[in-house]
């Protein structure tokens, strides 16, 4: 077998960017925004204005005086190959680890995003309350919770779980007071904000991940969630369950997201997308060190974005 060379890692590396398609829960619930300077200002999560009758000619309305500063961060991974393992491989060794390095720039945005998750009932939003919290309040909306305690001791069912395995009925019960608290916030002038919401995201660690499956394939088996089941369905409402392994010290809590809205509960910026960088034959560290790197950087950030656009519930 010939020597591997850098041409070929490089060309390794795009094959397999190309084949990633990526983690699609990301798109779904954080809004993506290129940026141009070290720091990005947000003065937009407020809520378009609604229709009211024409009295006393037009009353516009601006965005909000509420904000949101980002500041992006480089980030950076390299690998070094030694040049006698390039000349020695015969086992596809250097291909697998070129793939694997190429999936960690794909995966870094779920990494990004997870962290924010862990954080976000202890991490203040344009608001000023904790992203996930019990008592947010704007103007005419009157005070709100998007951080749910559910008791599930107290929900009559023929099959009872607990909080790390809940049974069906329990977790259908649970996700669905997600859901209906999200449908029922309203904004600084008391109209409803989520009304036309059709596509809701699940997300869970892992071990909630199957109790959650089974809850949104099974019909509904308890009485007070049947009604509220059907009426989703009548309206053409999908929910889709999605695991996070990294939420793993979520252990009895999901969050449940609008994943149809315009403005999302997250926010991602990059001031540019992950490049690749090489030192490799002729280079002054392969003379010193007989060894290429290859290496991927970029300059990004994450944010929390509309509240109202999730839900944290905690089972207890």
């Amino acid at each position: 077998m010939d020597k591997i060379t850098s041409k070929q890692v490089i060309a390794w590396y795009f094959m397999e960017l190309e084949a990633l398609d990526g983690m699609g829960w990301i798109n779904q619930i954080a809004n993506y925004f290129p940026s141009d300077s070290a720091i990005e200002t947000y003065p937009w999560i407020g809520v378009s204005p609604t229709m009211r009758e024409w009295i006393g000619g037009r009353h516009a309305k601006g965005l909000k005086e509420n904000f949101l500063t980002i500041r992006n961060k480089l980030y950076e991974a390299t690998l070094e190959i030694l040049v006698s393992d390039m000349r020695r491989d015969k086992t596809g060794q250097i291909l697998a680890r070129i793939q694997e390095f190429a999936g960690r720039g794909k995966t870094h945005w779920a990494k990004l995003l997870s962290d924010l998750l862990l954080l976000a009932d202890s991490t203040p939003c344009y608001d000023g309350q904790f992203f996930f919290d019990t008592d947010h309040t704007e103007g005419k909306s009157g005070t709100q919770s998007n951080s749910l305690t559910i008791d599930i001791s107290e929900l009559p069912t023929a099959v009872s779980g607990s909080i790390t395995a809940p049974s069906v009925e329990e977790m259908q019960w649970s996700i669905m007071q997600a859901i209906a608290a999200i449908a029922g916030f309203k904004d600084e002038e008391g109209e409803p904000m989520n009304e036309m919401a059709q596509k809701f995201l699940v997300m869970t660690p892992m071990s909630l991940w199957m109790p959650a499956l089974n809850a949104v394939a099974t019909p509904a088996q308890v009485a007070a969630s049947q009604s509220a089941m059907e009426g989703l369905k009548q309206q053409n409402v999908s929910i889709e369950v999605v695991p996070n392994v990294r939420l793993a010290d979520w252990t009895s809590s999901f969050s449940v997201f609008r994943a149809d809205g315009k403005i999302k509960p997250l926010i991602r910026q990059e001031e540019y997308d992950v490049a690749l960088a090489v030192l490799a034959e002729g280079s002054e560290h392969e003379f010193k060190h007989k060894a290429h790197q290859y290496g991927i950087d970029s300059s990004r950030a994450v944010g929390l974005g509309r509240w109202q656009g999730a839900c944290k519930v905690t089972m207890a």
